[in-house]
Order: C-alpha cells, then structure tokens, then sequence
C-alpha cells in the first residue's frame, strides 16, 4: 500500500512537472484514479509542502483548485549541480575575472558538443534526437521529444527540469552555451529555444529543423 501511494505521488509531481499545473479532476483523469483517492494524494502532498495551490473562481459554485509544485517539490527533480561545482565557477570568477571565467565555461560545452556529435552519429534526424533525449535522461533531465505538427523533419525537445539551475542562476549564459552545444552537436539542423525555465516558464523547449527545410 505504501508503495502504491508513493508511486501515485510520484506520478501526480511528474504530471505537474510536465503541465504546469492541474485541477483535481484533470489529475484523476490522466491517472485513472478517483477524484476522492486524488484529493488525498493533494492534500498529503501540500502537507509535505511539495505543493501549492490557487483558488479560481468557477462560475456559480466553490471556487477551484489549480494545483502546482512549490520550489521544494520542483527540487524533488534532478536540477542542480554538486554545491562543489557552483563553489568552483565562483573561485574561477574571483581569481580570472567574469569574462574569462566565462570563457573557460564555453570551452567545457564546447568540448561537449563534440562529445555528442559523436555519439549521435549520422543517423536520420529521428534517431539522432531520440539518443540526444536518452543522453539528456542520463544526464538527470526529464526529457522527451516530439515530432513538430506530425513533420518527420522537425521536432520539439522538451526539457521538464534543469540539472544546471543552480549554475544557470549563478552564470545566466550557460544558457545559451547550452543552446549551442545542441545546434553543433546537430551540424545539419537549426535549433530554436521556445520556451525557458529561467523566465518562468515550467520547460525549456527546442524546435530542431532540418537546415535544408527552413525557410
């Protein structure tokens, strides 16, 4: 039994992770699960303060619910580094100064670009982006791909948590190192951030296009 709540736990902070945010009812629905059981699960989890909630004004009757994680329940997922690396990037600034350390932070995805190119090899762009989503997965990111409005030539990748957050707050432009790391790591193929966690937003989302079909 405790298993199983655990499990329904688990899987109602993943569904938030994931939409952003949820009513009971919405939630019930997707797990199969009755709304009275759901109501349970919620009130055990806003208890542990793994989440929150905002009351809605429904017409003539109680107002709703609109449940979404807190910043602890959020930190239930992987999303930062080792306090050892923020530690290490703020001795780097102290001593080289912001601009080389930033630098030598562009050297490291640089060097990881190449890591991947490789290991995604020359496959069709489905398979290519389907082992970049299992690479990000090893890497503690809740990652998943899609193809973009049913094209074989563009996807969405979509990234439900940030393993870097904590580096990202510290050194906003490992953001866009982040970004180019994806598009060499895919030398034919554009790619565009759609949507970032870091303004607020519950992903970061990429479209990566085939270069030859942009335009």
């Amino acid at each position: 039994m405790m298993t199983e709540q655990h499990s329904t736990k688990q899987d109602i902070l993943e569904y938030l992770l994931k939409q952003g945010q949820a009513i009971a009812q919405d939630l019930a629905t997707s797990l199969d699960i009755s709304p009275q059981a759901i109501r349970r699960h919620l009130k055990d989890l806003e208890t542990e303060g793994l989440i929150v909630y905002q009351s809605v004004a429904s017409g003539t009757g109680r107002p709703q619910h609109i449940y979404h994680l807190s910043p602890k329940g959020r930190d239930r997922f992987p999303n930062q580094y080792d306090r050892f690396a923020i530690s290490f990037l703020d001795t780097l600034v102290d001593n080289l100064g912001y601009e080389q350390a930033s630098e030598i932070i562009h050297q490291h995805w640089q060097k990881k670009s190449i890591d991947y190119r490789q290991q995604l090899g020359d496959g069709i762009l489905i398979e290519r982006v389907a082992k970049l989503v299992e690479l990000r997965r090893q890497e503690g990111y809740m990652a998943e791909y899609h193809p973009f409005n049913g094209q074989d030539d563009k996807f969405i990748l979509t990234e439900y948590n940030c393993a870097i957050s904590q580096v990202a707050t510290s050194f906003p432009a490992v953001c866009g190192h982040e970004l180019e790391m994806f598009a060499a790591a895919l030398e034919d193929c554009q790619v565009e951030r759609t949507h970032w966690l870091v303004d607020g937003e519950h992903q970061c989302g990429y479209l990566i296009s085939m270069t030859n079909t942009i335009g």
